[in-house]
């Protein structure tokens, strides 16, 4: 059996896992492979992938072009860049792995406090030998907006309600009772971008949400507000982020997530001067990107190749 390991940007994919209980050939790709054509070229051959997340897409045009493809394995029970119906289709068994809620929990309010608290300007004044030059904000006693109030926005409420702060919160279909159970109050969602002083995204990247968010909110927010995604890129119209951010209709942006993946070198979002004086914080999805989470993954990983080996699939999402 031949096994490849897809995009370990830190190199620890073997060390988070015993992956000699596998009787396997296999191969680690550190760099991300690139376009449709380039993933096809070097995955020839191999039975068995294992894909982080969604960093290399499986459409059906690439998995129909890897006729020995027998097993997709995907970090997390979620991945919306692999056509499950097409693994289907083709015999190709697709598995998942557990996943956590509190490392993305955990990275949101990192980008959060970073921002109201002005982290990164403090930081750079320091080391060029300067002292006080800011007045940051506070969170007690500010309105903490979430938009979705699923597993991971509750968690994000949770924090918020002990900071001292009021939480409010909009879905298309929260209900004044979910709400109410998580501690939050529902609004309508012009109701929200026009209250809170921190909006916090967390939904679910789908036809439906692609574009949720338009300049028409970005415009309700208030100038002193701040914006923290670490869902999907796609759930904001990317062209509004950017005049929402050229324009300073907000004070503070916090990115995990990108349309393109790695981020390309000359994208907009990493350059300071298309900022227009709104303080960005960056990350490079490092949401889900954790020691334990990685040790779940690929430990999970390993059992899937392993059941799969012996006829008994676990943690299936193909039919």
């Amino acid at each position: 059996m031949r096994i490849a390991v897809l995009d370990d940007y830190q190199g620890v994919a073997l060390d988070a896992a015993d992956w000699s209980v596998l009787d396997a050939d296999i191969e680690v790709f550190r760099q991300h492979l690139g376009d449709a054509d380039a993933v096809v070229a070097a995955l020839a051959g191999f039975d068995v992938v294992v894909a982080m997340r969604e960093r290399t897409p499986f459409p059906r045009g690439v998995l129909s072009r890897l006729p020995g493809l027998r097993l997709l394995v995907t970090t997390g029970m979620r991945n919306a860049s692999i056509d499950l119906a097409a693994a289907t289709e083709l015999g190709i068994v697709v598995c998942g792995t557990r996943s956590g809620a509190a490392p993305t929990v955990e990275l949101a309010w990192a980008l959060i406090m970073g921002l109201v608290r002005d982290v990164a300007s403090d930081d750079a004044v320091v080391r060029a030998g300067g002292w006080q030059t800011t007045v940051p904000g506070d969170l007690e006693g500010s309105t903490l907006g979430v938009v979705g109030l699923g597993r991971l926005g509750q968690r994000v409420a949770t924090i918020g309600r002990a900071f001292g702060m009021d939480v409010i919160a909009w879905s298309p279909h929260l209900t004044e009772e979910r709400a109410a159970a998580a501690g939050a109050t529902a609004v309508t969602k012009a109701e929200l971008f026009e209250r809170a002083d921190v909006v916090t995204i967390h939904m679910v990247l789908g036809e439906a949400t692609r574009g949720l968010i338009g300049a028409d909110d970005l415009r309700r927010m208030r100038r002193t507000a701040v914006l923290v995604n670490t869902s999907r890129a796609p759930i904001i119209d990317q062209s509004a982020l950017l005049q929402a951010v050229a324009e300073r209709w907000i004070a503070g942006l916090g990115l995990d997530v990108y349309e393109t993946e790695p981020l390309p070198a000359d994208h907009w979002i990493r350059h300071p001067d298309a900022a227009g004086g709104t303080r960005v914080l960056r990350s490079p999805h490092m949401g889900y990107v954790t020691r334990a989470s990685y040790r779940t993954f690929y430990g999970d990983a390993v059992e899937d190749v392993a059941a799969f080996a012996a006829g008994t699939p676990v943690r299936q999402l193909t039919g």
